[in-house]
């Protein structure tokens, strides 16, 4: 008979705040009620997370992104302690929505393709000395029924592509690749794009 004991699933919420989730390890800059660790994200290019290497299954940042400056040091940090096909979840504004700009504290804007660049093979052209590899899986866009219900995903896509404020949000799946995969334009993968109507 076994005896293997499951290791229980290791999931860090970025970014809480006061939404503390349970079952996660909850990890903000300010010392909030419910917040496991104190760290601060955008610190990342001088500073690594008191996590082991490869100690975490899945990573949640909701509307997190946008307010880091060094996104890729943080990415980079996210992949050393992530297990190898770890998954993260990232809701973000749509870069050409009002909501990405108009709140002081949203320092970065993000785009359907935008998150190819936290994966390897974006790096072709040059080096930046990133050292992570996330495969930009899915990328959801959320956008109002009530305007977009008659239309195909392909009309949608294409008003999301030339018009300002289509997209109420978005949602980037992505998952761990370890060992990384060489910067080779023909190892780059887009993700699959899926239009929600709310």
């Amino acid at each position: 008979m076994s005896t293997q004991i499951k290791q229980a699933v290791q999931r860090l919420h970025l970014g809480c705040g006061r939404n503390v989730l349970p079952g996660w390890v909850n990890l903000d800059v300010v010392a909030l009620q419910g917040v496991d660790v104190v760290a601060d994200l955008d610190d990342c290019p001088n500073a690594r997370l008191p996590f082991d290497d490869g100690a975490f299954d899945a990573f949640l940042g909701n509307h997190l992104l946008e307010h880091i400056r060094h996104p890729l040091p943080l990415m980079q940090e996210l992949h050393r302690i992530a297990k190898p096909g770890a998954k993260a979840i990232f809701n973000v504004p749509y870069g050409s929505s009002d909501d990405a700009f108009e709140d002081p504290t949203h320092v970065r804007q993000y785009f359907v393709t935008s998150f190819g660049y936290f994966s390897q093979p974006f790096y072709w052209r040059a080096d930046y000395a990133y050292r992570g590899d996330w495969q930009p899986e899915k990328v959801i866009l959320k956008v109002s029924e009530k305007e977009h219900k008659a239309q195909t995903a392909e009309q949608i896509l294409g008003e999301v592509m030339s018009r300002r404020n289509v997209v109420l949000e978005m949602t980037a799946e992505l998952v761990a690749v370890k060992p990384i995969r060489e910067p080779k334009k023909e190892l780059q993968m887009p993700p699959k794009i899926e239009i929600t109507l709310t």
